[in-house]
């Protein structure tokens, strides 16, 4: 009995497992599925984002990677990489493209083409300009009286602008540059529509070839147009034109004529202006012209440069 005291007591335990699906290992391989699609995935997704010269150089890669590792070169394909053993090449784009997208685009530009455009849309603008100048004077009872002295074309140059003297109804004074009434009434009036377009205005005077009075050593035909066209630029601004739209303004005298058969014709007393195009801009800028008043001598003398002089035979101030 003393011995049987002594014997040790043996608990036993029993643990019960969850088996099957209760157990914890599918999740470790789900888990492992799962990663594995993810890389596989992952590996689509870059081969369809790098560019036909990557993989190429990829592939020599594996195929000879010593020699890409040690001299790049042909190893890398056709990325043609800026680092020495290959590398990315900064001036490839990124990103999964198309066929064709990676190609470069080549642009050219037809100067002439859009010179031509320019010059088409500036003369629609002068047109236009035209159309609206026709209309005020349809449209002003104080203007419409005159019509017949206002003579609007498309030269070379730009929109032409004329005001003429009629036998009875001279613009200026006799053989003086003071403007009449009505003359300052129809300047006034252009000179509120040049603003609406950006061009440069281009003013000149004119005289018909009735020699002036006192002869060309003291104040001829070509001083006489010069102030005309001045007192008619101060009319212009007078009415609104902008000041800086001026580029040039002339006296020529009679050198040229509206009418060649008859050059004592009263139109050809008449006041020229033009807005100009682009291209006579340019030429005005680039080079003064023959005609423009273009040193002291000839602004104080009122001459064009190389001007012929007005016959000095007395006659009647007429012009």
């Amino acid at each position: 009995m003393a011995e049987e005291g002594l014997r040790p007591i043996i608990v036993k335990r029993i643990k019960k497992g969850g088996g099957g699906h209760h157990g914890g290992a599918w999740k470790i391989a789900y888990a492992d599925f799962v990663t594995a699609m993810m890389a596989f995935f992952l590996l689509m997704w870059l081969l369809g984002s790098t560019a036909k010269g990557d993989l190429q150089g990829i592939s020599d890669y594996f195929k000879t990677p010593l020699k890409v590792a040690m001299a790049g070169g042909s190893g890398s394909g056709d990325s043609s990489s800026v680092l020495p053993g290959g590398g990315r090449d900064l001036t490839r784009q990124d990103g999964q493209l198309k066929k064709g997208e990676n190609d470069v685009v080549k642009k050219s530009f037809n100067l002439r083409a859009a010179a031509a455009e320019l010059e088409k849309a500036e003369q629609a603008r002068l047109k236009e300009l035209k159309k609206r100048i026709e209309t005020a004077i349809e449209n002003s009872p104080n203007l419409k009286q005159y019509k017949n002295q206002l003579l609007l074309d498309i030269t070379t140059e730009g929109l032409r602008i004329q005001i003429v003297d009629e036998k009875n109804r001279p613009m200026f004074a006799l053989a003086k540059a003071e403007l009449q009434p009505y003359t300052k009434d129809i300047l006034r009036e252009i000179g509120k529509t040049l603003n609406d377009v950006p061009n440069k205005i281009s003013l000149s005077g004119h005289t018909d070839a009735t020699p002036y009075a006192s002869g060309e050593k003291a104040y001829s035909n070509w001083e006489l147009s010069a102030d005309r066209a001045n007192a008619s630029r101060r009319e212009l601004i007078a009415g609104g034109m902008d000041e800086s739209k001026m580029l040039r303004v002339v006296g020529l005298s009679s050198a040229v004529l509206l009418d060649k058969e008859d050059p004592f014709n009263p139109i050809n007393r008449r006041i020229s202006i033009i807005v100009m195009n682009k291209k006579a801009e340019d030429a005005v800028e680039k080079d003064s012209g023959s005609l423009a008043v273009s040193n002291d001598a000839d602004v104080r003398d009122g001459l064009a440069p190389g001007a012929p002089a007005a016959p000095a035979a007395p006659a009647a101030k007429t012009n």
